[in-house]
């Protein structure tokens, strides 16, 4: 039996990177080394190779040679579904993705989690402040546990999480839980990842009209109210539960459910109301046509914006100032015509 723990995504993918980088040395096998040893990779990845996972999530982060193989030969025939937790600050995010762990465990289920952790001053990693709250787990063959950086990435998530999670998905999990970093309403970019997403709030976590009113509240499959056993919880409940009947237009209302995850309190209850959405999802292709339409979308965003080189764009725009009849609105679209 296999245990493979990701510690350091930083530090790790030094080693990782070093296992693909001599390749680039050999100048005329280049090409077909680096497919081979991406092919090799992918079938281990395949295989449920947790070692292997975690090489190929650094590959994939990095942008090392072979990634694009990588992805392009990811299968859309594995049916792991996504889970997205997100949240503000302080919702317990962390400790209700541990009490989900603990419930599907006892069903057998294989699990990934991509924590997304606010990046490293220093040296751009994963601060790692989820998975230190998710160690009991670290040992667990059934359970994959990667920290991934936001490096700058705005939306709560990695700029790469949308290839991560097809890599993961390719592997054979059953569920993979994507938590994100908990900045706020700029979360909605879960909602194009997902296949369902759980909104966790907590009662402290601000007025409870400005709470509602978020633009994080639109994207809830599922509200769940944490810490459900302190003040001020029951107006919450209440105030969500009216929030989701009138969003409900007819149709079936968001479940609203209160949890104490420290104490796996609704733990259950939310872990049937994942079942039953997802469920209920395969019968909404238009749903998963979304879902596609905004990963394909995001995709195509990342590949033109790195024909756009920051330095050259400063360098011009450094020029362009200086004139009286400067309008930066002008000078980008004729940036972008000369460089796209």
């Amino acid at each position: 039996m296999q245990y493979w723990i990701c510690l350091t995504p930083y530090y790790l993918e030094n080693y990782f990177c070093s296992q693909v980088r001599p390749l680039v040395l050999l100048n005329g096998q280049k090409h077909n080394l680096v497919q081979s040893n991406i092919k090799q990779l992918h079938e281990q990845i395949r295989a449920g190779n947790f070692l292997a996972l975690a090489r190929g999530i650094t590959i994939v982060e990095n942008e090392i040679d072979g990634y694009e193989s990588l992805l392009q030969n990811l299968h859309e025939s594995r049916h792991a579904r996504v889970i997205g937790v997100t949240g503000p600050p302080g919702a317990g995010k962390s400790t209700l993705v541990n009490a989900l762990l603990s419930h599907w465990l006892k069903e057998n289920k294989k699990i990934a989690v991509i924590a997304v952790d606010p990046s490293s001053p220093f040296n751009y990693g994963a601060l790692l402040g989820d998975r230190i709250r998710m160690s009991g787990y670290y040992t667990n063959p059934n359970v994959f546990i990667r920290s991934l950086a936001t490096r700058g990435a705005l939306g709560g998530l990695s700029a790469k999480i949308i290839e991560i999670t097809d890599l993961v998905k390719d592997a054979p999990f059953d569920l993979v839980l994507v938590e994100t970093v908990g900045v706020g309403q700029s979360e909605v970019e879960i909602a194009g990842l997902a296949d369902c997403t759980i909104v966790a709030l907590v009662p402290e976590a601000g007025d409870e009209v400005q709470t509602i009113k978020a633009g994080i509240m639109e994207i809830a499959n599922i509200f769940v109210v944490n810490k459900a056993d302190r003040a001020d919880a029951e107006g919450l409940y209440r105030n969500l539960r009216i929030l989701a009947h009138e969003k409900a237009n007819g149709i079936e209302e968001t479940p609203v459910i209160k949890t104490i995850a420290t104490q796996d309190d609704g733990v259950a209850e939310l872990a049937d109301a994942i079942t039953t959405f997802l469920n209920h999802q395969n019968q909404l292709p238009e749903k998963r046509l979304h879902l596609l339409t905004e990963k394909s979308w995001q995709l195509i965003q990342a590949q033109r914006m790195k024909k756009i080189d920051h330095n050259q764009l400063e360098n011009e725009l450094a020029v362009a100032i200086t004139k009286d009849d400067f309008n930066l609105y002008t000078f980008t679209k004729g940036f972008m015509q000369r460089t796209l």
